[in-house]
């Protein structure tokens, strides 16, 4: 594994790369971002944004989400997938706003997953986006971009995010996890663009399995048409 040095330097190459690098779910508070994430779990932030306008008009807070049935609930959030296990989750989340938090978003985390549907990544994330207090979210991408660096080897999201914040000051934390998503998303998917990743030159998976890959004479063709005619 990398040292806390070499990630910190990788990053900052990553970061320079994708430097809008941002939660892509809409929200305009703390309630709205807690909402937004439970329903972004197997679903895309994209078809969460097409969902939650509505929902935010028809129930704008806690206590009035805390009222709502899965009758009510679940036509407005089907398309997110799963709608009826977060239907209960998301009541249930609000019902214990009201009760135990006068309605507010608690700003630790063993309060947050302490509320229904909410774990440590749903959690991070609001504590980083909407409370101002450090967190480091890890999903699939942070996973996966993670491991194929260098930082980490582990499948373990609390194992990864205490590695991750170990090696980073506090004040990066919310960034990286978005950076590190970000990049999952666009260049380091499941079968990566590595041509594009500004970070190739510090990647292990780089440089143990996809340099090492043979290439077809087929394959090899085409790059010499291109650079001759450069």
């Amino acid at each position: 594994m990398k040292t806390p040095a070499a990630v910190r330097e990788t990053l900052d190459k990553l970061e320079a790369q994708h430097p809008d690098a941002d939660t892509e779910l809409h929200y305009s508070n703390a309630f709205e971002l807690l909402v937004a994430t439970i329903l972004s779990a197997q679903s895309t932030d994209a078809r969460v944004n097409i969902v939650t306008p509505k929902l935010f008009k028809r129930f704008p807070d806690a206590a009035a989400l805390a009222k709502a049935t899965p009758r009510t609930l679940e036509p407005i959030i089907h398309a997110t997938g799963f709608f009826r296990a977060k239907a209960r989750s998301l009541i249930g989340m609000a019902r214990a706003l009201v009760e135990q938090h006068g309605g507010q978003v608690p700003r630790s985390m063993e309060a947050l997953t302490e509320l229904p549907g909410v774990g440590r990544k749903t959690a991070n994330v609001v504590l980083g986006h909407a409370l101002g207090v450090p967190g480091l979210p890890v999903d699939r991408h942070v996973l996966r971009v993670a491991n194929r660096l260098g930082f980490v080897e582990s499948d373990d999201p609390v194992v990864v995010e205490r590695r991750l914040c170990d090696a980073l000051p506090p004040e990066r934390w919310t960034r990286a996890s978005d950076t590190l998503i970000l990049h999952g998303r666009r260049v380091c998917r499941p079968k990566p663009l590595c041509d594009q990743c500004a970070a190739q030159e510090a990647c292990d998976y780089f440089r143990f399995e996809i340099a090492r890959e043979p290439r077809s004479p087929r394959a090899a063709a085409p790059r010499q048409v291109r650079s001759a005619r450069r």
